[in-house]
């Protein structure tokens, strides 16, 4: 399979392993940009456009990204409390007064990003019309209780984010979260990502689609979930199982409508330029113009809020506010590492220590809910070739 695009003199490792994930674990159609400084230093793409298709992928080819659009909604919330429109210590029921009920009243605005506001679950889940349309949605969350006390636990809210984050940034600024996006990150920064996809780019969004589990260079599969966790997702009473249900059925990710809709936690879509480009303006100047976060947003941001056994994912997690941090569950370049994977594939991150930006998309999905293989093979070669 051919690989296109081109790598910095010394990043030529990463080229290597973009070319194995191919060869070796399964990809289908996928692309890779790395920053550094600001300035790109891998731009890769390679294989069909379409998982099921023989299309070829090609350069400005994007990807619908499922959760690794936390960490751009994240940034909202996090751009608003840098200009002093949002306190992030304030409780949620000062701008959204609905939600406070059901034991919700002291839950504060950055327990929403650091997955400690208790309500990870619907007790009725919503149908796909319903959780595509904010009011139903944000209503469905404002009346839900916590199933722990806010603040006091965390667990990932793998859906809900969606109604908690759009809705509070829909009664700060009276702006769809979605063209807040386009308008302050996207526009400025010059990044191909879209929250509420425009009808003039749906031709560019490849058709995605799951794939099997990878193999080793032998074929043999890799290690399965530890027990606990596959007992977690068979179990339909679980906290796992309610969480990712929180939509039931769950939507055709490859329908228009979906794609034109704003899930701030799960339907965004980038190039993976344009997800490099959003986190390269997190820690820095992008092409010497934009930067979006100032240094002590960035230290905001990748702060520990949460560690530990994870309420609804079972295994031990890191989060700042709206970000994973470096750790077993979310393995990335060095500690100072923060962004957010998308579950079986995309992922998305910035390394200050470092001032590498990471951007890797792809149309074939799996189980895993943080660490992808092949992200994770591309994370090791950037890392070869930065920190060794």
């Amino acid at each position: 399979m051919d690989v296109n695009g081109a790598v910095a003199e010394g990043f030529e490792p990463v080229r290597e392993a973009f070319a194995r994930n191919f060869a070796v674990l399964g990809d289908k159609g996928a692309a890779l940009a790395v920053y550094r400084d600001g300035r790109r230093v891998v731009d890769l793409w390679g294989g069909t456009k379409d998982v099921d298709g023989g299309a070829p992928w090609e350069r400005g080819t994007a990807q619908i990204v499922r959760s690794a659009t936390k960490g751009v909604a994240a940034a909202v919330l996090l751009l608003l409390h840098q200009r002093g429109e949002l306190d992030l210590d304030a409780p949620v029921g000062e701008y959204w007064p609905e939600f406070k009920t059901a034991g919700k009243e002291r839950t504060r605005v950055w327990h929403l990003l650091a997955h400690r506001a208790g309500v990870p679950v619907l007790d009725t889940a919503l149908t796909p019309a319903q959780a595509l349309d904010p009011v139903p949605a944000a209503e469905a969350v404002a009346a839900q209780a916590p199933v722990w006390e806010p603040g006091s636990d965390h667990g990932y809210h793998a859906q809900t984010y969606s109604w908690l984050t759009g809705e509070l940034v829909r009664r700060v600024t009276g702006r769809d979260i979605g063209e807040w996006i386009t308008a302050e990150i996207a526009g400025p920064v010059g990044a191909d990502l879209w929250l509420g996809l425009p009808a003039g780019e749906q031709a560019r969004v490849g058709r995605v689609g799951e794939v099997g589990p990878p193999a080793d260079a032998a074929g043999v599969l890799r290690t399965r979930p530890k027990r606990a966790v596959a007992e977690a997702y068979a179990d339909p009473a679980s906290l796992t199982r309610r969480a990712f249900a929180a939509i039931t059925p769950l939507p055709d990710e490859n329908d228009p409508a979906y794609r034109a809709a704003a899930l701030p936690a799960s339907n965004g879509i980038a190039t993976a330029d344009g997800l490099a480009r959003f986190y390269a303006s997190l820690i820095g100047e992008v092409d010497g113009g934009t930067r979006l976060f100032t240094p002590d947003t960035v230290e905001l941001a990748r702060a520990e809020r949460s560690a530990g056994p994870d309420r609804v994912l079972v295994v031990a997690t890191r989060f700042g506010l709206g970000y994973m941090l470096h750790g077993a569950a979310s393995p990335l370049l060095t500690p100072a590492s923060f962004g957010h994977p998308g579950r079986g594939g995309a992922l998305g991150f910035a390394d200050p220590e470092t001032g590498i930006a990471f951007g890797y998309v792809t149309n074939g999905f799996r189980k895993s809910v943080t660490a992808d293989a092949r992200a994770q093979a591309l994370v090791g070669a950037v890392r070869g070739v930065i920190v060794a």
